[in-house]
């Protein structure tokens, strides 16, 4: 196999490299061929062929080494090339900076001699116009205008041009010497652009663009708008500068027009202190609209800046003024509603005391809920109105939009904070406190024997009026103040107000539950008898629920129910329960319900131990629990429930037979209790002394 380079080409495989060669070799390969395997062939073959490959190696070395020989010499060849090249820029690049700097001079040269010339020039051609202008003065001077210039109709654009030179030389003369050329300037000049006008006005008519850019160009220089123009693409065809002409019509028609219908709107017309805040705010806002949609149009680059400035212009006394009249209106409006709404009710508002003394009361009443002062009977009325929070919480809503629209951004968060300071005052203080004070003060005493707890009501409009109130805070009060420190302040005086009602509430509904027990003790105290739970017949009693409604059974036969005690209790009770359930929301619901719950338990607990229980007594007591324990389940609190579980089970203990007491005590429900309680308990049974019942708890 001829040994070249080209058997070396990628990809190769050494092994089948081996492989073709032993193969190609007589008595080569696996099998050997028809001659059969011959090693010693295989190995001069491998050997010869090696030396082969040497040869070959060293053939192409000699060729790689002449190839970097030839690499070396073209490089050094190309480096030597590179640098005359550097050297001929070099000299080129010095060859153009010298033409610069003779470019430079002879510029110097032409501009300096440019300057001289025209500091020659000016002069002269100033000195010219100057004589031009002096010989026109003298016309006017002499009172005969002699100049074709003033006479011929075709040079009106020359004859403008002059006028409104002479017209600005004339104002800086003095009147007394110059009153009567000063007056024929003033009129030529007014006369030319009067005629400048009406042939605009008749090239506009006529769609001569062409006509119409000449008489514009002339009458820029004139104080004067040409004409209002509908098309802002004639302007731009017609003026030089339509953005400043533009600008110049927005201008008067904001200074003129607009200014004057906004001081009638606003001054001229007698109106009230509302209506002159829903004028202002209905001008401002149609005035911002307006300047939006003008915008549109081609003002120059600092267009929005522009008409900021003009609106400013118009609104900036009012502007100035108005929260100042805002807090005046909401003040005057506010305090009408209230007074409407007392005056229907044909109630005069009592004042609320202020004070050492008042805050010494307010004090005692949080810490000890003592009622100071008479009770009030206010017939069930609140004094609380949905449709006078609603008419405030309108007008409050009403100044906060208007407040957005027309206060400045820095003062922005203050006039809110403002506004927000006056509906505490109205709605928090003056209508929702004034009317927890009222109710308070009809809450009757704990041992009246009959009380209107109409407090719940109270509650009940007040949780509903504080939801609206909270509901308006976060919905237009923070949009004003969120990235303001304002925001601080008026969530503290939130927090304030808040803590405030809910003093007051939490007395008032702690002084309903102890009128509300109060009433269940008065049931108890008068329906119950000192006898109930001592029959003196055991053989023929008849046990019944001496608390609520019982069925009443006999020892022989059954009786009907009746009601008695605890009936009355329950039925009382389970009024009560739907009233804060109807007053109350969320957690409050049941918070309330827990310390209904557990004053009930701790009266019927303290009831129980007033009397002495034979054992018909004892199954009369485990009755009225039972039905306790089913009111006590409308409560839906876990704890009330678990208390009366563990009172019926307490009421065992007065019928269980003595030998028994150690193991029912140490019941489930009752080994967690205190021993001296279950003794307490023991100590009513009839037999406690006659059984030495106290044996068992020494």
């Amino acid at each position: 196999m001829a040994t070249t380079a080209q058997l070396f080409e990628e990809p190769f495989d050494a092994d089948e490299y081996i492989e073709r060669l032993a193969w190609r070799t007589p008595g080569g390969g696996s099998k050997g061929g028809a001659e059969g395997f011959d090693p010693k062939k295989l190995l001069e073959e491998f050997e010869n062929h090696i030396e082969e490959l040497k040869q070959l190696d060293e053939r192409i070395q000699r060729k790689v080494e002449k190839l970097e020989q030839q690499c070396h010499r073209e490089a050094k060849e190309f480096a030597h090339k590179v640098q005359e090249l550097q050297r001929s820029n070099q000299v080129a690049f010095l060859h153009f900076q010298e033409l610069d700097d003779h470019i430079s001079y002879v510029a110097t040269k032409v501009c300096h001699l440019g300057d001289q010339l025209e500091g020659v020039n000016t002069p002269r051609q100033r000195a010219v116009e100057a004589q031009r202008l002096m010989t026109y003065f003298n016309e006017f001077l002499d009172g005969e205008l002699r100049s074709d210039v003033f006479n011929n109709p075709d040079k009106i654009k020359e004859a403008a041009d002059i006028i409104q030179k002479l017209h600005l030389i004339a104002q800086e003369l003095p009147f007394d010497r110059f009153a009567d050329v000063k007056a024929k300037i003033a009129s030529k000049y007014h006369d030319l652009e009067r005629q400048l006008i009406q042939e605009f006005t008749a090239a506009q008519r006529r769609g001569e663009i062409g006509r119409m850019r000449e008489v514009a160009a002339v009458l820029l220089h004139f104080k004067v708008r040409c004409v209002e123009q509908r098309v802002n693409k004639q302007v731009g065809e017609v003026f030089s500068s339509p953005e400043m002409v533009m600008a110049k019509l927005i201008q008067n028609i904001f200074e003129n027009k607009l200014q004057a219908h906004v001081r009638e709107t606003l001054e001229t017309r007698p109106t009230e202190l509302e209506q002159y805040l829903k004028n202002l705010y209905d001008l401002y806002t149609r005035t911002t609209a307006l300047a939006a949609k003008l915008t549109e149009f081609n003002l120059g680059s600092d267009k929005h800046t522009f008409l900021s400035k003009l609106i400013k212009s118009i609104f900036s006394t009012y502007l100035d003024s108005y929260i100042d009249m805002e807090q005046q209106y909401l003040q005057t409006r506010s305090a009408s509603i209230l007074q409407r709404y007392y005056d229907s009710k044909n109630h005069q508002k009592r004042p609320l005391g202020t004070g050492s003394i008042q805050e010494l009361k307010e004090r005692i009443r949080q810490r000890t809920n003592l009622p100071l002062g008479p009770s009030i009977d206010t017939h069930g009325e609140t004094f609380l109105s949905q449709e006078v929070v609603v008419n405030l919480l309108q007008e409050t809503r009403h100044a906060f939009q208007r407040c957005h629209k027309l206060s400045d951004p820095a003062d922005l968060p203050k006039n809110a904070y403002s506004i927000f300071l006056l509906l505490v005052e109205h709605l928090c203080v003056d209508h929702i406190d004034y009317a927890l004070e009222i109710g308070l003060s009809a809450i009757p005493s704990a041992d009246a024997k009959t009380a209107n707890l109409y407090f719940l009501d109270v509650v009940q409009q007040a949780n509903t009026i504080f939801h609206l109130f909270d509901k308006q805070f976060n919905d237009h009060l923070m949009p004003l103040i969120s990235s303001s420190p304002k925001l601080t302040e008026c969530l503290q005086k939130k927090k304030e107000v808040i803590e405030q009602m809910e003093v007051k509430l939490d007395t008032g509904i702690d002084r309903t539950l102890n009128c509300m027990i109060g009433q269940m003790k008065h049931i108890l105290a008068t329906e119950q008898k000192k006898t109930d739970f001592r029959p003196e017949d055991e053989n023929n009693v008849m046990i019944q629920y001496t608390t609520s409604l019982l069925m009443c059974y006999c020892l022989s036969n059954c009786c009907a129910l009746s009601l008695q005690a605890c009936s009355k209790v329950c039925a009382y009770v389970s009024k009560q329960v739907e009233r804060v359930r109807r007053s109350m929301d969320g957690k409050n619901v049941d918070t309330v319900l827990t310390e209904l719950g557990v004053r009930f338990h701790r009266l019927i607990h303290e009831h129980l131990q007033q009397f002495s229980y034979n054992y018909m007594g004892g199954m009369l007591a485990i009755c009225d629990v039972a039905e306790y324990r089913r009111c006590a389940k409308d409560f839906r609190v876990s704890l009330v429930l678990q208390l009366f579980d563990t009172l019926h089970a307490l009421c065992n203990l007065l019928v269980v037979a003595p030998d028994n007491l150690k193991q029912v005590c140490s019941g489930e429900q009752l080994t967690n209790l205190d021993r001296n309680l279950l003794h307490a308990f023991v100590q009513l049974r009839a037999d406690y002394r006659s059984a030495r019942l106290g044996r068992h708890f020494s």
